[in-house]
């Protein structure tokens, strides 16, 4: 993903003024207050101009007592872990930071109380801590992966400047069957075409599909960048495409499955991020990014295959419920803009229909260009939301 756009914050003095902060209530007999924004969809503002959810006033409010002073102990422990880690400009994943506060506990039987029991506890922490200070986890140096999407292209030169100074150039064109996949963290990229302009940018759903595509030849016909998403868009995927809107002059597509997870989990969060993650949306989603399909007219234009949904399966109807309760409460698919969305969404909760990414395959299957030929011919009659 790109550098991150906003300001940089000083961590260290805001963690400070923090701390300062509980120690001077504690000292004057008060009971210490934290305030961390609301990271949930009934504080999530949609506006179509600035084309993501952005958080709103609420705030979690969390007091020293006795339910609380576990948390609140757990969080000064796991900051000064992380300050540590600025400090020394070292970095470690959500999983290394769980068996570094197991290591520290072991050495020291006064943090037995906040031991973590497993990783959630302590993700739920490292998560909240962002909340409160109101920063990206990649800027207290914790990543959770660094799978970045992998990217394919005949005419993209990627220009990386390096933490050293020095920069790499990276010519996809040169990388045979190897994709490009920049990290989950904080890069710096220049993105240019090798010559003219890129026709579009295809983000597929799944990564086999993607690799498909490109072995049977898609990145040499076409003047293109194919990216595989890999299911639920990790923020290196939604950085990138961000990166790729904001650099590159070439309209963004996402081929996925007609479903109301794919809709609701995967298409929104890449396009307009998470209720999760609202201090976050503006560096880590693509709000130009197009819904290419699966279309429910796909099915009767192209005879695809697809399945019945039936809500006596528990997934499937946890699926359905969560369709209705976000067409109802989802500022992002209740916006007008969006309407187009939202009524794919209606469709699937009316007719319990699925359709999969690869439906396409079984068009003409003696014909591997076929899929393609879909691909293109959706793209040319702007079949697309």
């Amino acid at each position: 993903m790109a550098k991150l756009k906003r300001p940089q914050k000083d961590i260290p003095k805001i963690a400070k003024n923090l701390c300062d902060g509980m120690l001077r209530d504690l000292e004057s007999a008060k009971r210490p207050t934290l305030e961390a924004i609301k990271c949930s969809l009934d504080n999530a503002i949609y506006d179509p101009k600035v084309g993501y959810l952005t958080p709103g006033k609420k705030k979690v409010t969390t007091e020293l007592n006795v339910s609380s002073v576990q948390k609140l102990a757990r969080t000064v422990f796991m900051l000064d872990m992380m300050l540590n880690n600025v400090e020394m400009g070292s970095v470690n994943s959500t999983r290394e930071f769980y068996y570094m506060t197991k290591g520290l506990v072991k050495s020291d039987p006064h943090l037995k109380p906040i031991d973590f029991d497993d990783q959630v506890e302590s993700d739920a922490i490292i998560y909240y801590i962002c909340d409160l200070l109101e920063v990206y986890r990649e800027e207290l140096n914790c990543f959770a992966t660094d799978r970045g999407g992998q990217t394919y292209s005949q005419n993209l030169v990627v220009t990386e400047s390096l933490p050293d100074g020095k920069k790499a150039v990276i010519d996809l064109s040169q990388m045979g069957t190897t994709p490009f996949q920049p990290k989950n963290q904080p890069q710096v990229f220049n993105l240019k075409p090798k010559k003219g302009k890129i026709d579009f940018c295809l983000v597929i759903e799944s990564v086999s599909t993607a690799n498909t595509f490109v072995h049977n030849g898609f990145t040499k016909r076409n003047n293109c960048i194919l990216l595989g998403a890999q299911g639920v868009p990790s923020n290196g995927v939604r950085g990138w495409c961000k990166t790729i809107q904001d650099q590159l002059d070439c309209p963004i597509y996402f081929y996925g499955d007609l479903d109301a997870y794919t809709l609701q989990n995967i298409y929104r969060t890449l396009k307009a991020g998470s209720a999760a993650s609202l201090i976050r949306n503006s560096d880590f989603s693509a709000p130009d990014v197009k819904f290419l399909g699966v279309l429910p007219e796909d099915i009767d234009k192209y005879d695809l295959h697809c399945y019945d949904v039936k809500e006596r399966d528990a997934v499937e109807a946890r699926s359905l419920k969560k369709a209705r309760d976000v067409l109802s409460n989802d500022p992002f698919f209740k916006d007008k803009k969006n309407k187009n969305v939202a009524d794919i969404l209606r469709w699937l909760i009316k007719h319990k229909k699925r359709c999969e990414q690869q439906s396409i395959f079984s068009v003409n299957p003696k014909d591997p260009t076929m899929p393609e030929r879909i691909i293109l011919d959706k793209i040319k009659n702007k079949s697309y939301v």
